[in-house]
């Protein structure tokens, strides 16, 4: 049916589950002392408040979040960020991964997480599951996804989005009929023949309400609609996920459909797709508007002090609360919460993830007593294509430059990863160094 004959669904009932993820080595250093979904995002906000936001703005107030590794300042986030009141039954609450007298392996795979939590959702009164991931960036009423799957009689049904034949041989490829049922599904295929035989006919376009003309696959975003029984069933086995083992599998004895999603989605998996969609945040028309008011993304409220600007040329940036620069130049830069920018530097195509605290006096004398700069970007620094993780200390005179080295780099001081340096969470760099 075309987007404008889907129906918005009752979200009362039905349970939101968001994945917490992996090890998150992909995004490693910025997941060596946090999750992957508490990964600092735009300035102000942690990857996981994009789906939680998603839930809240469709209407979905319970709302599990599985987590496992690197999870404190998760869990810190979370109940620092959302605390529904009494009178609505409405929750968002993190489920670790645990030890138990039968149970002494962690999360094997999606599936597998979900399988041994099982007990907590089944407390709960609901006719559908959603199934979420917690690091992607994309703005979706997920109540449009849940109409459709309850009007088709579907037992399952997966968010696809329309992908370029380059994207396609990265991401899982659906193929599905005329009545959006999902027929085949090839994981990263990379064999011309196989790719063309799963590409999108056009003529289907205007049905699945796919806009314009181009060569479009249907790739898997990770998103699921479940119906209650039907998880239980298929989770009633030793499969570990469900992308990779159980849905592939039921294509056959289960109705398992496609919702064709229009929009922007990012799946924040690297260091490089994390650089370049904060980095897209600074453009006139970002591709993620988070000044859409209609379904605004929440975060944990700090009550900082507006940011100082003293002199400073700043062309094209996010400047998030509580920050002071002074006389700096920054361009094309993502400014975190109480970043401190100090006279004479010079910031390009940079990420500042900001600081948890601002440094005390006695503090910042002790630190320049044992030859430590303060917390911040010092005097007379030029930096560009680099990531700046919390609280790093980056001294006066320094240069931060991925330019001339290698894609990937491992030092004491700083990575670099698919091109971009990386300053780690409480770094530092002393006066006159130059990377």
């Amino acid at each position: 049916m075309p987007r404008s004959e889907v129906s918005f669904a009752d979200p009362s009932n039905v349970l939101a589950i968001i994945m917490g993820g992996g090890q998150g080595t992909r995004l490693f250093p910025l997941t060596r002392d946090r999750s992957k979904p508490a990964v600092p995002l735009a300035g102000k906000y942690r990857l996981v408040d994009i789906p939680i936001s998603n839930c809240i703005n469709s209407g979905l107030k319970r709302v599990y979040l599985l987590t496992q590794f690197n999870s404190a300042s998760l869990h810190r986030h979370i109940s620092q960020s959302y605390k529904f009141d009494h009178f609505t039954g409405g929750f968002v609450e993190i489920l670790a991964a645990e030890q138990t007298p039968t149970n002494t392996s962690w999360y094997q795979g999606t599936a597998d997480a979900v399988r041994k939590n099982i007990v907590h959702f089944l407390n709960h009164d609901f006719d559908y599951a959603l199934v979420l991931s917690g690091d992607q960036l994309y703005r979706m009423d997920f109540r449009r996804i849940i109409g459709q799957h309850v009007a088709s009689g579907a037992d399952v049904t997966i968010a696809t989005i329309p992908v370029s034949r380059a994207n396609a041989q990265s991401l899982g490829i659906m193929q599905i009929h005329e009545e959006r049922r999902i027929v085949r599904f090839v994981e990263k295929p990379t064999d011309p023949a196989v790719l063309d035989s799963l590409r999108l006919p056009r003529d289907w376009y205007g049905r699945l309400g796919i806009e314009g003309d181009d060569e479009f696959f249907l790739a898997s975003m990770g998103i699921y609609v479940f119906k209650r029984d039907v998880l239980l069933a298929m989770l009633d086995n030793t499969l570990t996920d469900f992308g990779k083992h159980i849905l592939p599998a039921a294509l056959q004895t289960h109705r398992i459909f496609s919702y064709v999603f229009q929009g922007y989605w990012e799946d924040i998996g690297t260091i490089r797709s994390f650089f370049e969609a904060n980095l897209d945040l600074t453009s006139e028309l970002p591709h993620f508007n988070f000044f859409d008011m209609s379904a605004p993304i929440f975060s944990r409220p700090r009550f900082l002090p507006a940011s100082k600007i003293n002199g400073a040329e700043i062309d094209h940036a996010v400047i998030s609360d509580g920050c002071i620069i002074n006389y700096a130049r920054i361009s094309h830069c993502v400014v975190g919460v109480r970043c401190l920018v100090d006279r004479g530097s010079q910031l390009t195509n940079t990420i500042l993830l900001g600081s948890d605290f601002y440094e005390s006096d006695e503090s910042i004398a002790r630190n320049i007593a044992a030859g430590r700069p303060r917390i911040g970007i010092g005097t007379s620094t030029r930096i560009e294509t680099a990531i700046i993780d919390k609280n790093a200390r980056i001294g006066n005179n320094c240069v931060i430059s991925p330019a001339g080295k290698p894609e990937n780099v491992d030092h004491p001081l700083y990575y670099i990863r698919d091109g971009v340096v990386i300053i780690p969470k409480n770094g530092t760099l002393p006066d006159g160094t130059v990377i």
